[in-house]
């Protein structure tokens, strides 16, 4: 009997949905053959038709949970194969029981919190709507002593956290949706990495303007576009989207707070999608009916 490895495993759970040990158990009864492995796990659970190898779930949800005293907020996105799905009421009650177990849990570990009951909600889930759903990530934001979280979800598809000391619920959530909407790098100045400002300076450095300047000139000229490119990246130092007149760092500082960080979610993002013709593949589907 040949050995099953970890990546056969692996690939007819993304193809099927179903758990680990049911696809460990299935390839074991085939000697590795996962296409015929498919076909028994069909027959024998009414399995929906596998995915190809390698389908990406890049649409989806982000669900947001913050406590009612401002101290803790957690975070959730969970993905689907199309947009279509990600509306469907079945896999929004997915998505709430899942940000709901996350929050109650306390817990950022996506292995951990969806163990058990959760991972069986998504195997079936699967099964019924057809397609690929994964948790993909989890934030948790615990806030300190006279901190407080504030959240913001745009169209289901941008989530934001924030974390304000002091100030209040209201400004917490108007800094998330500014944040949604602007995306800034960092949340300070002080925040950005070396490495960035580096590659910045490179880039400032090659730009023709700089050819044959003194060194003493060049480097005012690069550091007065560091300071531009810190402000335009930098949550406190960006112009308030309700506020142009005002940064953000002003307005938060107006109701008695101050910015101590964020933390953003996109759907899909950092995921390659796969470019599907779905018109040809509704075709090959026809055919094998």
């Amino acid at each position: 009997m040949a050995a099953i490895s970890a990546s056969q495993v692996k690939e007819l759970r993304e193809r099927t949905g179903l758990g680990m040990m049911e696809c460990k158990k299935a390839l074991t009864e085939t000697d590795g053959d996962i296409e015929v492995a498919i076909e028994n796990l069909r027959k024998n659970s009414g399995l929906k038709a596998a995915k190809k190898a390698g389908r990406t779930a890049a649409e989806g949800a982000v669900v947001t949970r913050v406590a009612e005293d401002g101290r803790v907020g957690v975070m959730v996105e969970i993905n689907s194969e199309t947009d279509f799905v990600s509306r469907d009421d079945n896999f929004k009650a997915f998505a709430d029981n899942v940000a709901d177990a996350f929050f109650a849990a306390r817990n950022e570990d996506v292995a951990a919190v969806m163990a058990g009951e959760l991972e069986t909600a998504r195997e079936q889930l699967v099964q019924k709507i057809g397609e690929n759903i994964d948790v993909r990530r989890c934030a948790l934001v615990e806030a300190g002593e006279g901190h407080l979280v504030g959240e913001y979800v745009h169209g289901d598809r941008i989530g934001v956290l924030t974390v304000l000391k002091g100030g209040n619920a209201e400004v917490a959530r108007d800094v998330a949706m500014h944040v949604a909407a602007i995306n800034p790098a960092v949340a300070r100045p002080e925040d950005m990495p070396q490495e960035q400002l580096d590659a910045e300076k490179a880039i400032i450095l090659a730009q023709p303007d700089m050819a044959g300047k003194p060194e003493q000139i060049a480097e005012k000229m690069v550091q007065g576009r560091l300071k531009k490119y810190l402000a335009e990246n930098s949550l406190t130092e960006q112009s308030f989207v309700k506020n142009p007149d005002q940064s953000v760092a002003d307005f938060v500082k107006s109701a008695g707070g101050e910015v101590i960080g964020f933390t953003r979610f996109e759907v899909g993002e950092g995921i390659e999608k796969e470019e599907v013709d779905f018109a040809k593949e509704v075709m090959e589907q026809a055919k094998r009916s």
